[in-house]
């Protein structure tokens, strides 16, 4: 499982021209679900991107995290990050999970977000959608679990 986050002033989604999700302050999240993937990844990654401190505190420094800002979290599903570009000019998908397991994994993903009692919005999984950011930094990070 791979998630790329971006913290974020705001952000949102929008299909087919209307808006479906956005957040303020906070942080988007991209999770690609890959077919060695489990429930365990997905809570893991959940707990360490709400306890990852990369929020700027009275000094300056990284030193909060999304729940200590009360911040809001966008989560868009994003089967790309899991594209494997080492061979050849055209990206290999082998390793992402099939449609109905990823649905699963994301929605157990959200769950474990949702847990944390800060605002949770996400895009539509499998649909081709917008995404409209101003990122915060910019501050970007790649996890993997």
């Amino acid at each position: 499982m791979k998630a790329l986050i971006q913290r974020v002033k705001n952000a949102s989604v929008t299909i087919n021209n209307e808006l479906f999700s956005s957040i303020e302050c906070g942080l988007l999240v991209f999770l690609g679900v890959e077919k060695s993937d489990e429930k365990e990844n997905a809570q893991k990654l959940a707990e360490k991107i709400l306890k990852l401190r990369i929020f700027e505190d009275e000094n300056e420094k990284m030193n909060l995290s999304v729940s200590d800002i009360k911040g809001e979290i966008l989560v868009v599903s994003q089967f790309t990050l899991c594209g494997d570009c080492k061979k050849g000019t055209r990206p290999s998908f082998d390793n992402s999970a099939p449609p109905e397991r990823a649905v699963e994994l994301y929605e157990y993903f959200v769950e474990q977000v949702k847990f944390s009692g800060l605002k949770v919005e996400t895009g539509k999984f499998r649909s081709h959608m917008d995404i409209s950011l101003i990122n915060d930094g910019p501050v970007t990070f790649l996890l993997s679990r």
